[in-house]
């Protein structure tokens, strides 16, 4: 089994819409037995809750049931073991994985959209503070680099 965790700050926005789109295309694909998703943050001040109302009604208009399942919750130590890649929404959560990982597991941190193939220095915004239109660009920026993500994890693992 491969294992992606996807992690922004709060682990409410934009690592939810990007595991809920994830989930949904492994699901499409027929991967399930071989790719396993979650998401997490670098913050624990949401521990436990459930993704942003903003991030739940566009994920659930567009297909993607599996962020309601999602619950917020703080990267772990045992992560960095556990995940076989761990994919930053942007550079700041990207810097504060790269203290908290261990020197050996350093390889497996990336940009979500610098691993999908869309730019080593695109970033996910964060819409927290923004509008609908925010949400918007998010979930759009997570299907585009999904497809790029599960494309290259294929052919890592093939």
């Amino acid at each position: 089994m491969f294992r992606i965790l996807l992690v922004c700050m709060g682990n409410i926005c934009r690592s939810p819409m990007a595991c809920a789109v994830v989930q949904e295309h492994i699901a499409r694909r027929q991967w399930a037995h071989g790719i396993e998703v979650d998401s997490a943050g670098t913050y624990a001040g949401h521990k436990g809750e459930k993704a942003d109302r903003r991030a739940v009604a566009l994920a659930l208009q567009r297909g993607y049931p599996h962020i309601e399942r999602l619950r917020a919750r703080r990267v772990q130590d045992q992560d960095f073991e556990r995940f076989d890649l761990v994919l930053a929404m942007d550079r700041d959560n990207l810097a504060q994985l790269q203290r908290q990982c261990p020197p050996e597991q350093q390889y497996k941190l990336h940009l979500f959209l610098g691993y999908a193939g869309l730019g080593d220095d695109a970033e996910v915004p964060d819409p927290y503070y923004g509008n609908a239109q925010g949400f918007e660009v998010v979930l759009r920026l997570c299907e585009q680099g999904s497809e790029g993500v599960l494309d290259r994890v294929v052919a890592t693992i093939a």
